[in-house]
């Protein structure tokens, strides 16, 4: 499972012209399952991105995490980040899980979030065309890859 964090000031996602979901300050979350991901991968990524510490402090210092900011977090599902540019110009999706897996382990992600965070938290639409929308705060981008773990 892959996860990009941004750190945001405000995102949302649209589809076919209506507002989905929106966020103030906080994270947006590009979620990217493939077939061997698990609870495990799930558990690991949850806590590493609620722990996250990206957000300043009051001497300006990256020293924050979600929690401690009570910030906001939207989880966008994105199979194009199990990307293979290992050959050719045409990215291969091959590692991507079918929806039949990546639905309920997104499902399963984005409820674990709600869990650590203790509150809800907003979302795309699984396979829809979204147009999503950020204001990136620093600019803070963060890859994270479960099964590398760096």
């Amino acid at each position: 499972m892959r996860v990009l964090i941004q750190r945001v000031k405000r995102a949302s996602v649209t589809i076919d012209g209506t507002l989905k979901s929106q966020i103030g300050g906080g994270m947006l979350i590009l979620v990217g399952i493939e077939e061997e991901d698990s609870d495990e991968d799930i558990s690991w990524l949850v806590k590493k991105c609620t722990n996250l510490r990206i957000f300043d402090d009051e001497q300006g210092v990256m020293n924050r995490s979600i929690l401690d900011t009570c910030g906001e977090v939207l989880a966008v599902s994105q199979f194009t980040l199990m990307a293979s540019t290992k050959k050719g110009n045409r990215p291969s999706y091959i590692r991507a899980a079918k929806p039949e897996i990546s639905v309920p382990l997104y499902e399963v992600f984005c409820r674990a979030m709600e869990s650590a965070l203790n509150k809800p938290i907003a979302t795309g639409v699984f396979g829809a065309d979204m147009q999503v929308e950020l204001i990136n705060d620093g600019p803070v981008t963060i890859f994270i890859d479960s099964k590398n773990r760096e």
